[in-house]
């Protein structure tokens, strides 16, 4: 691991905490999340094997700082691909979602570790938990065992396959989304065009041209900080409905961008993830840990 990958991973001596992106190149990051996924599997693995009676300090209030690094590494990362993302950023997200994906399968389904969080259940009553701690063990159950920590070996074994390949198909639908993004300008030439946008947005226009070889001219992008104030300004209802059919349509454009064989392997993947857990189906699955809790509810 690079020296400049070990910032990811220290304390920040910044304002606020902030991460210090001057100092953190693209490249680090998958030096970065191999040392916190080294550090977050022997943190679960010494919580699952503690031979000590499980208490909720020595299970959930450890579980919960297990991962510390791992989430620092991610939290920054996922922020960075998502809002100034780049090729190298890009390659990284493939590489490390479905490790990320694999990571967190092997947690959940680790049996030592479910099997102290099912003792913790059972007898919770009795543990004088405040409201708060009865609550988060209360989280970490539901959450193990809808991942799938009460299954069979073999039920496991392709639960783990389908959270793999899901993740795999998670990023390249993200990426295909932000590269229909990045590659769309509704070019603007004269005060027609421009009628009823706010100067701020004019200015924007002006320089989001001027980046993209139109100078002189202007430009709406997709990115919301454009294209939002655009359509709530817009006097041209034909240049609106341009522009919001090019934001409803990323994703859906002829060409490598496409994502509808990736939306219906991904529809599939889900249903059957669901049936394993024993829902009907995947709406099922997800409504049972919300508020509406059931299908006919949202209906």
């Amino acid at each position: 691991m690079s020296e400049t990958a070990k910032v990811l991973l220290q304390d920040w001596k910044t304002p606020f905490g902030l991460p210090p992106f001057a100092q953190i190149k693209p490249e680090d990051f998958e030096g970065a999340f191999e040392e916190a996924f080294k550090t977050g599997e022997d943190n679960i693995t010494r919580i699952a094997q503690n031979p000590e009676e499980p208490t909720f300090k020595n299970t959930i209030a450890a579980l919960e700082l297990a991962e510390d690094a791992l989430e620092q590494v991610a939290s920054v990362f996922f922020n960075l691909s998502s809002a100034d993302t780049n090729e190298t950023l890009q390659q990284v997200e493939r590489n490390v979602s479905p490790k990320l994906a694999a990571y967190s399968t092997k947690k959940y389904l680790n049996p030592a570790l479910f099997k102290r969080i099912e003792t913790l259940m059972a007898k919770k009553d009795t543990l004088d938990l405040t409201s708060e701690q009865d609550r988060v063990l209360e989280r970490y159950y539901a959450i193990f065992h809808r991942a799938g920590a009460g299954l069979d070996s073999s039920g496991k074994t392709r639960i783990a396959e389908i959270n793999e390949r899901l993740a795999t198909l998670g990023t390249s639908f993200a990426q295909n989304v932000l590269a229909d993004e990045a590659s769309y300008k509704l070019v603007l030439e004269n005060e027609s065009d421009l009628e009823g946008l706010p100067e701020f947005l004019v200015k924007a226009a002006s320089a989001a041209a001027e980046e993209r070889g139109e100078p002189g001219k202007y430009a709406i992008t997709l990115s919301r900080s454009s294209i939002e104030p655009f359509l709530q300004f817009s006097k041209r209802r034909d240049l609106r409905e341009e522009a919001f059919n090019a934001w409803a349509s990323r994703g859906d454009n002829p060409g490598k961008t496409n994502n509808s064989v990736i939306v219906r392997e991904t529809v599939q993947l889900r249903n059957e993830k669901a049936k394993l857990l024993g829902f009907e189906n995947f709406a099922a699955f997800k409504l049972d840990d919300v508020m509406a809790k059931n299908t006919n509810a949202v209906d």
